[in-house]
């Protein structure tokens, strides 16, 4: 079955090009050229992915994904033309879980694309369905997380990134793993996309997220989990 992505730019020419070059790799492309389009799209079909761009008329791209995490864990990749480091951490930090610098080349977009469609529909072995390790408790099948009985709203990169750690406690993962791990890219990423993602998910695992009991930084190696009290 094809995917099905939206595509939300206001540039009309850069729509036209990614959606002929996904539906070449035989993808189903809905297109919107605004925030207020786009929301309307959300909610009438589903979606595997989708690409937004940061800076659209009526609803801004950083407004249109926080609506979207309200209801959706669905993977969105931010386009941005905006250089600066700034953009592009408030474009994770409202959910997004990668973002693309225009301009760009569509071979990067595609590989980006399918390297987060084939982790999000890649099936868990049976064994490994839950896990449950101090006051957390983890559901593969369904994507959710328990602490104390209470619901923990994870997007789908943040869910696989607590698991791998979780299910490998004081393994020590550097950025560059956790990028090809997660995200699975074949060439280099950046490594502030997986600080964010660990900054965003301390914040909802730990009481106290500057001083976290969980997720543990080894300085100048990588992140690692804590099984201990």
């Amino acid at each position: 079955m094809s995917k099905r992505i939206l595509v939300v730019d206001d540039e009309k020419l850069i729509v036209k090009g990614i959606r002929f070059s996904l539906e070449q790799d035989g993808m189903q492309v809905d297109c919107a050229y605004d925030g207020e389009e786009a929301m309307e799209k959300f909610s009438l079909y589903t979606y595997d992915l989708i690409l937004l761009d940061l800076m659209l008329p009526k609803l801004s791209g950083y407004e249109v994904c926080s609506r979207i995490r309200e209801t959706s864990q669905v993977p969105i990749i931010m386009l941005t033309a905006k250089g600066e480091d700034i953009d592009k951490i408030m474009g994770l930090d409202c959910g997004a879980d990668d973002y693309v610098t225009k301009p760009f080349n569509i071979l990067e977009v595609k590989a980006r694309m399918k390297a987060i469609l084939r982790r999000s529909g890649a099936p868990r072995g049976k064994e490994e369905k839950t896990l449950r390790t101090r006051d957390l408790f983890l559901d593969a099948e369904n994507h959710r997380v328990f602490q104390n009985e209470r619901e923990i709203r994870l997007t789908s990169k943040e869910f696989d990134l607590l698991w791998l750690l979780a299910a490998n406690p004081k393994k020590v993962y550097g950025r560059d793993v956790l990028l090809n791990l997660i995200w699975g890219y074949d060439f280099p990423g950046d490594a502030r996309t997986v600080d964010v993602h660990i900054r965003r998910l301390r914040e909802k695992i730990e009481e106290t997220p500057g001083e976290p009991r969980y997720i543990m930084t080894k300085w100048g190696t990588g992140y690692y989990f804590n099984e201990n009290e």
